[in-house]
């Protein structure tokens, strides 16, 4: 079957390194794609955001499924206009996309259906928000409502921090996003990713991931989009995997079929852990970036067929089969990040490294300038590898890491600590 995957991240490329393995898949399209991408599968120039574009393509280059990657395209409802053009598609509806397009929407529904999350207030002026700020106390949590590329949440650890946070959002620093706030309660535990295929009925787990959000060694330092991640996650033991699914994700997709907007898709459930009890964090509509690439890494060719039978309605027949392993994802950054970087620096040494089923990296943002790979984002690189132990993962990544020549890039070096930690 011919394939498209919209994206250009490092979350897309280990999404076509994964579907590109499997038979079924005869051709594979990735828009608009980057410079590792373009090394597996074709590129396309595309406005992804553009359902009536998107459709057209899938029409002029016979495309059975499509796999949408990035929440852009699913906020603008892409993913409508391709089921109404008869396409087979990969992820949610615009409406049930609110999931992640809107903090306040998520929070009406886990009062719906009592899922466990932080206590919260929802705010569209600002004086409001700031005398909500002053009663409470810090620290505290302020949220953009919208979407604001991973970068909407501040944990204000003081109350000036979060008095700013709201001068930010309502001043116009993440543009629509920010012309409603969310303000929760600070939650203190470990959190924890966990990755739930559906289909808008049934409902398939196919991992946990925990990523580090924070810049710097130690978790310090700014929030980033993520500078590693890996997978499994030991703190998402069985008997929390199970209070999670009863108490939060199946009563969230049954609330979402009851509204009339059923969700299929993968469901990314972020979760504080305190005490043996998950709480949601907040929902996704998409695969993580780095956790995509520690999952794709574990789970190989049969992605595609997973992604098909949410797709096409058969989760309960579907079945994930997992190897005792282990994968971790090393983000290589440009210096700067998340503050200002520079792009156009070159990278060499990519050509001597291993690529297979144990050692990849995944490029998130690259592009090819006269022959040469030159860094053409924040987030550039994803170091990745399995192993059966984290331990024998993470001294690959690293080694692979210190074997690519980029003087202008920087990583953390303590990814999977927690984990170590516990071992």
């Amino acid at each position: 079957m011919n394939i498209l995957i919209l994206g250009s991240g490092g979350r897309e490329h280990s999404l076509a390194w994964a579907v590109m393995q499997n038979p079924k898949c005869d051709k594979l399209v990735v828009a608009p794609g980057n410079a590792g991408i373009a090394a597996i599968a074709d590129c396309a120039a595309l406005d992804i955001n553009d359902g009536a574009e998107v459709v057209q393509f899938v029409a002029e280059n016979a495309i059975d499924f499509v796999i949408i990657g990035p929440e852009a395209p699913l906020a603008a409802g892409v993913a409508d206009d391709l089921r109404a053009a008869g396409i087979l598609t990969f992820g949610p509806s615009k409406m049930a996309a609110q999931l992640e397009a809107s903090k306040g929407f998520t929070k009406e529904i886990c009062d719906a259906c009592d899922a466990p999350t932080a206590g919260y207030a929802r705010f569209d002026d600002a004086e409001a928000a700031k005398a909500y700020i002053r009663t409470e106390g810090a620290p505290i949590v302020v949220k953009a409502d919208g979407l604001a590329a991973g970068k909407g949440v501040i944990v204000a650890m003081d109350e000036a921090t979060a008095l700013d946070a709201i001068d930010d959002m309502f001043g116009g620093e993440f543009g629509a996003a920010g012309a409603e706030v969310v303000i929760e309660e600070f939650m203190e535990g470990e959190e924890a990713s966990w990755f739930i295929l559906c289909d808008g009925e049934n409902v398939l787990p196919i991992g946990t991931a925990q990523d580090h959000k924070r810049v710097g060694d130690g978790d310090t330092g700014l929030n980033t989009g993520g500078m590693g991640a890996y997978s499994p996650a030991p703190v998402m033991t069985d008997d929390i995997v199970r209070k999670a699914m009863d108490e939060i994700v199946k009563p969230t997709v049954a609330e979402m079929a009851k509204r009339g907007m059923p969700y299929q898709g993968v469901l990314y459930a972020g979760f504080m852990i305190k005490d043996g009890q998950p709480r949601l964090v907040e929902y996704n509509c998409r695969f993580g970036d780095p956790e995509c690439q520690v999952l794709m890494m574990r789970l190989g060719a049969q992605v595609l067929d997973l992604l098909l039978a949410a797709a096409e309605g058969r989760l309960d027949t579907a079945q994930v089969n997992w190897a005792d392993d282990h994968a971790i994802t090393v983000v290589m950054a440009a210096n700067g990040y998340p503050g200002a970087y520079q792009k156009g620096t070159a990278i060499r040494g990519l050509d001597a490294l291993p690529e297979d089923s144990m050692n990849m990296v995944f490029h998130a943002g690259t592009s090819m300038t006269d022959g040469v790979l030159v860094a053409n984002g924040g987030r550039v690189l994803n170091v990745t590898a399995r192993g059966n132990s984290l331990n024998e993962a993470r001294d690959r990544a690293y080694e692979m890491i210190g074997q690519i020549d980029w003087p202008e890039g920087f990583n953390r070096t303590d990814i999977g600590w927690r984990a170590l930690s516990r071992s």
